[in-house]
């Protein structure tokens, strides 16, 4: 059991080491560079190459059955799911076998109404705030347990 993290962006990374030592459970952070190792023993940072899809080419190439990746990026969540994994994003919400299809095809359908925009109006997304870290936390927790 290993928990990966999309590390670039990632607002919970002290979250997921938190309730990780709770557990005794090792967490790969994995990233293109500009974060801080983490000096915790469970904790390995993984600095991947340049690229767009570095990090999520080698999380979605290690996850196990029954591993955790925190990420908020919907077709890394689908390749993470289809290996078996369960994916937990940033705000709390669980992706897994029964509603990642329905979460990657909202991901495309925004994506393309973005861009038939020709003025680029429009809402810049939800907020991250203490109901969502809550959230986040209580639903780790509950995926750490049921292992």
């Amino acid at each position: 059991m290993r928990i990966y993290v999309d590390a670039d962006a990632c607002p919970v990374r002290a979250e997921v080491v938190r309730v990780a030592e709770r557990h005794g459970v090792p967490v790969a952070m994995v990233a293109n560079g500009g974060i801080r190792p983490d000096p915790h023993p469970l904790v390995e940072t993984v600095i991947v190459a340049e690229g767009a899809d570095a990090a999520d080419m080698w999380i979605a190439g290690r996850i196990g059955a029954g591993e955790i990746c925190v990420t908020a990026d919907i077709p890394l969540a689908a390749r993470c799911v289809e290996a078996g994994g369960v994916v937990l994003k940033p705000d709390g919400s669980v992706l897994d076998a029964a509603n990642v299809r329905e979460a990657l095809a909202m991901r495309d359908l925004m994506a393309d109404l973005r861009a038939a925009n020709p003025l680029g109006a429009g809402g810049s997304g939800k907020g991250f705030g203490k109901a969502e870290r809550s959230r986040f936390l209580e639903r780790l927790e509950m995926l750490l347990r049921k292992r």
